[in-house]
């Protein structure tokens, strides 16, 4: 699924009157329609609603809405903020539909506002998508005054005085929702972390945009579905034999840390490999042997650390490197020679990552290999260094695997994907209960096998991402948000894959 900017939402608006031939209060209404049918299945009419109405579109939203919760017996009061003689033709439009029975207040100051009860909904339609500059004025002093509020907000399209696509400037005011119904499609701000105050729970309603608009759009930004990854799974032949599904190698473990190499061993099966050869530290042996049997295992002539590459290693499609491994200096060297040697795919995890991300000389290197890195945030500033905002975090990142080539899946809600072409891909899968140690080392052990199942990097990524995920919202159904472990993320893959059963 494609993200638009806000220049481009208000394109698709203008190609779909144009197109349908409609008209813009047309339109409007639809999506007044859209947002009434999502509010009247959370609210109910007994409940007292304001609706707080701006001047321009986003307004005449508020109205429509206004008019269509009176007509549904909702106990509606519609509160004009600032000046209204230069609203918008749209806004002029409803406003003059709105019936007598509408209550409405001209708020020109703070003071002005009427007392909201607690229990009162609040409909926030002051400012939408093309708001420019920041919020201050009447406008802020309302938007402060809401936010103290304790009552329940809902905004139409996005929270006023939150930018759609750049930084929002430290000065404007923000109404903080507790929901944001977008139309048509998820703007990027909802994605972001630093927004989360501002959407709260976010909802997409459809109003019938031009799907010939979306298509022919053209944008870096994508927002992965389901759909998207049932037509990258590859299914398998009758005559299939485990040589036709890869050898993966993973540089996985340290002292005191081999869970993380049998939680990615684990992950590398269930996610499909043919083969997996496992080599790690002497100490990790018995255990790989024991927890993993069907996995292959190389022990490392150090008892604790790795350090050394396997003998035979290019019979191997794909190698997975990090997780549990540890920054030993023996263990950097190894890091430097897989660099320097390797003409694998590779698959760069936790102290992988940070080992490069100390070293100029090992970055250097990166350009030459096909590499996907899978940093958290932490681990992602360690690599790059600090950004000033989660804005510049993207574009730090899109810089990054331009200039080296490589493809960049950071962690969090919303995992993002970065490619060498310049595209970002946001994740919809998962939960707050994969924020738990090993559930990074599982990721890493599912791309790590589909790369070697022959599916392109990108394809790896968006695959392993989304199906991470997914089984991560499947196990949280078994077990909750506390109690999720990593464990419980790989026990559910199965069931993941069988949702997304590929197109034929």
């Amino acid at each position: 699924m494609k993200l638009l900017t806000a220049a481009q939402t208000r394109e698709a608006d203008a190609y779909t009157i144009k197109d349908q031939g409609i008209s813009s209060v047309d339109l409007m209404e639809r999506a007044a329609k859209a947002f009434v049918g999502w509010f009247e299945n959370k609210f109910k009419p007994s409940e007292q609603v304001f609706i707080l109405c701006g001047p321009g579109n986003n307004g005449g939203d508020g109205l429509a809405v206004a008019r269509l919760l009176h007509e549904r017996m909702y106990h509606v009061k519609v509160l004009l903020i600032g000046n209204t003689e230069k609203a918008s033709p749209d806004f002029t439009a409803n406003l003059q539909q709105l019936p007598n029975g509408i209550k409405q207040l001209h708020i020109q100051k703070e003071s002005d506002l009427p007392r909201i009860s607690e229990k009162a909904c609040v409909i926030d339609a002051i400012f939408g998508t093309g708001l420019n500059r920041p919020v201050t004025g009447v406008y802020a002093d309302v938007v402060q005054k809401l936010n103290k509020s304790n009552c329940t907000i809902t905004s139409i399209d996005m929270p006023s005085g939150l930018y759609t696509d750049s930084q929002t400037p430290d000065e404007g005011a923000v109404v903080k929702a507790d929901y944001t119904i977008s139309f048509e499609l998820p703007k990027q701000a909802f994605l972001l972390p630093q927004n989360e105050q501002y959407v709260g729970e976010w909802h997409v309603v459809p109003i019938g945009l031009s799907e010939q608009y979306i298509a022919e759009a053209t944008t870096n930004l994508y927002y992965t579905t389901a759909q998207d990854i049932r037509y990258l799974l590859k299914p398998r032949k009758k005559f299939s034999h485990k040589g036709l599904y890869g050898h993966a190698l993973l540089l996985c473990g340290g002292f005191g840390k081999i869970g993380a190499a049998v939680l990615a061993a684990r992950a590398c099966l269930r996610a499909g490999v043919g083969l997996l050869t496992v080599q790690a530290p002497s100490v990790g042996y018995t255990i790989l042997q024991t927890a993993v049997p069907e996995a292959m295992t190389l022990a490392d002539k150090h008892r604790k650390h790795l350090s050394e590459l396997p003998e035979e290693i290019d019979s191997f499609n794909v190698i997975g490197v990090g997780p549990g491994l540890g920054t030993e200096k023996v263990t950097k060297s190894t890091i430097g020679q897989l660099l320097a040697t390797s003409s694998h795919p590779l698959v760069i995890d936790a102290d992988a990552i940070n080992i490069i991300s100390t070293s100029d000389k090992l970055k250097a290197q990166l350009s030459r290999n096909k590499i996907i890195f899978t940093p958290h945030p932490k681990e992602f500033e360690r690599l790059i260094g600090k950004s000033n905002n989660d804005y510049d975090r993207l574009r730090d990142l899109l810089e990054f695997c331009r200039i080296y080539g490589c493809y960049v899946v950071l962690k969090g809600s919303n995992t993002v994907i970065g490619t060498p072409e310049g595209e970002l891909h946001f994740n919809t899968t998962g939960n707050p209960g994969m924020a738990t140690g090993g559930t990074g080392d599982v990721l890493t052990g599912i791309i790590t096998a589909l790369v070697a199942q022959n599916y392109t990097l990108k394809e790896a990524c968006l695959v392993g991402v989304y199906v991470h995920g997914l089984a991560g919202d499947l196990a949280l159904n078994s077990v909750g948000e506390i109690s999720m472990t990593a464990s419980d993320v790989i026990d559910h893959l199965p069931e993941a894959f069988m949702q997304l059963q590929p197109v034929s």
